[in-house]
């Protein structure tokens, strides 16, 4: 029975300084809401990308509509949110400017649509489809 006492305890002890972590501090000081917040692109399918003004940004509105940029268009869609981090896009649509990066575009694009989950991470949101890194995101100040 003491050996138990003394198990809870360390337990105790161990998930009381693991809150205290210094990880879990910048998260809670840097970390930005899904909804509401506009997100830059900073990779795609496990390529980096380098931010550019204007380009590859999204934002979910709190009407469940989201909107952003891809090379050049603009994007607009649908979104729903579910349990455990459930995210799905719908109704994706886009202007029909022609411009440089289109084939990125599209990539993004999938990307968006493909979306199962995601997670966050401070000021950083990925985009996951049914477990596999699609995108990466970091908020915009």
């Amino acid at each position: 029975m003491k050996l138990l006492v003394k198990i809870a305890a360390l337990a105790a002890v161990v998930a009381l300084l693991g809150a205290c972590c210094k990880c879990r501090s910048y998260q809670r000081k840097f970390s930005k809401p899904l909804v509401g917040t506009e997100w830059q692109l900073v990779q795609l399918n496990g390529q980096d990308v380098q931010p550019e003004e204007d380009a590859y940004t999204v934002l979910f509105g709190a009407d469940g509509r989201l909107s952003g940029v891809g090379a050049c268009n603009r994007l607009m869609g649908t979104y729903q949110l579910g349990e455990n981090r459930a995210l799905s896009v719908s109704q994706l649509a886009s202007t029909r400017m022609a411009c440089p990066g289109m084939e990125r575009e599209q990539t993004y694009m999938d990307a968006l649509t493909a979306t199962t989950h995601y997670e966050m991470d401070g000021p950083m949101l990925m985009l996951l489809s049914n477990g596999e890194l699609r995108a990466v995101f970091q908020a915009k100040p």
